[in-house]
């Protein structure tokens, strides 16, 4: 890997640019000295069509002209711009700070209307129309992608407009989550509860605890074997909301349901990232864009 970070692409890359504008300028060079062999009436001899004569004239001056001026154009570039290897360029450009500078402004421009919302109460923000139509746009912009349009979710991505939550559906949590973002990890657990028909018996206690269709008889025995995963989803089965452990007694699956999809996930365990937004938004737009997600599931917002 530490051939890729060294210091020898760069100069690479520099070396073949810089060569490939001189080589422009050399073709150039080269093709106004060259000359064909031509007869006395200035032809190369080749002919097309009976009398289609191919000549031997110099390029346009203003070809010329545009060609030299382009090579010195991509230069210039060059110079102010990144562009040859490591070299940053004489205005210090980045896209990241162009975006920076662009986000800045933009929030700049809509931080009076965010300041409307900041004196109100978080349920009051949820209620109002234009909060909630902020909080939408804003939602469909940069969460839909995992959540869906409807915030319903799919598989690995959980439903908002539930009150099933992983890591709590208070407004402080759900701002945390935004901000912070959530990395949901559930280890491999197949050594720890024993053989694979171990396994398919905890299976079905699983399946057990929200009353789905299972084997009672393996649900039995499994029950014992449950201990070992009690450590984060409770005795009881009912999760904790602390480390995003999920209830097993409510009958939603974010990952799969049934039997295979429980022994799958005990035997290969699942990683599950949910971004940090806080670098992309402003205190004020978090605030908002959590405001519209709690109406989801509190006040019917969901359509």
């Amino acid at each position: 890997m530490s051939d890729f970070t060294s210091s020898f692409w760069s100069m690479y890359v520099a070396g073949i640019t810089i060569f490939s504008l001189s080589a422009c300028l050399l073709l150039l060079w080269f093709s106004g000295k060259a000359r064909a062999m031509t007869a006395n009436d200035n032809t190369t001899g080749h002919v097309w069509d009976g009398d289609l004569r191919e000549m031997n004239n110099p390029l346009p001056r203003w070809w010329v002209g545009l060609f030299i001026i382009t090579v010195l154009f991509g230069a210039v570039y060059l110079y102010l711009y990144p562009g040859l290897g490591s070299y940053a360029g004489k205005t210090g450009w980045t896209s990241k700070g162009q975006l920076d500078a662009e986000v800045a402004k933009g929030n700049a421009e809509v931080a009076p209307l965010y300041a409307k919302f900041a004196n109100m109460g978080f349920e009051d923000v949820a209620k109002d129309p234009q909060a909630h139509a902020i909080g939408e746009r804003l939602f469909m912009n940069n969460c839909s992608q995992c959540h869906g349009s409807d915030a319903r979710g799919g598989k690995g991505f959980p439903n908002l407009t539930d009150n099933d939550w992983l890591y709590g559906g208070k407004p402080e949590n759900i701002i945390e989550s935004i901000t912070k973002g959530r990395i949901g990890q559930m280890p491999v657990m197949a050594a720890a509860v024993g053989s694979s028909d171990d396994v398919k018996n905890v299976a079905n206690y699983v399946l057990s605890l929200s009353g789905s269709p299972h084997d009672s008889v393996r649900a039995n025995l499994g029950k014992p074997k449950f201990a070992v995963c009690s450590a984060c989803h409770g005795a009881d089965g009912k999760g904790n909301q602390t480390i995003g452990a999920p209830n097993l007694t409510d009958n939603i699956w974010l990952h799969g349901y049934g039997e295979a999809a429980i022994i799958n996930m005990v035997n290969n365990g699942k990683v599950n990232q949910m971004p940090a937004q806080g670098a992309k938004f402003s205190e004020a737009q978090i605030r908002v864009l959590a405001a519209y997600v709690w109406s989801l599931s509190n006040l019917g917002a969901a359509k």
